[in-house]
């Protein structure tokens, strides 16, 4: 009975020492995988960086691919977090005044119509947003407090 017992603590421990040296190899194939999957993503970043795809300057953009390659491989790069952009969007508009703070969500929750483009000079989002008649701020600015030179046409100008 006692030799019984050994006997089952021995294969217990063997056991143990077979199942971590599984887990130790698995945990080593999902580095190696992880590294591979890195791997490609830097290649893909470089190929577009020579291509001209991304609108940025060739070295400032190889130098961008190799830091986020770099970044990525010390398990610093994280991956998109929609929980995290909702919070940080929450917090954005809660530190604008309490009467811009509705306008904001609106502005962030909202469909937005998005023109342009970054290769193009710019991006411009647009959000409408419906203000009741009669509310302050709801009537159109006289055009001298519309920022300076007042509304004018393209190519008239100023009497």
């Amino acid at each position: 009975m006692n030799g019984l017992r050994i006997h089952r603590q021995h294969l217990a421990a063997a056991l143990c020492a077979a199942g971590l040296v599984l887990a130790a190899g698995a945990a080593h194939a999902a580095d190696a995988i992880g590294r591979a999957g890195i791997q490609a993503q830097y290649e893909q970043d470089v190929k577009n960086c020579k291509s001209g795809a991304t609108g940025q300057e060739r070295a400032a953009c190889l130098r961008e691919a190799g830091a986020a390659r770099q970044e990525a491989l010390r398990n610093h790069l994280k991956d998109a977090d929609s929980g995290q952009y909702q919070q940080n969007m929450m917090e954005r508009c809660q530190r604008l005044p309490a009467g811009s703070q509705q306008d904001c969500m609106t502005q962030m929750t909202s469909p937005t119509t998005v023109r342009g483009s970054v290769q193009g000079g710019g991006v411009l989002r647009e959000t409408v947003i419906q203000v009741p008649a009669g509310t302050p701020g709801s009537q159109p600015l006289p055009p001298s407090s519309q920022g300076g030179m007042g509304a004018q046409p393209m190519g008239s100008q100023p009497r």
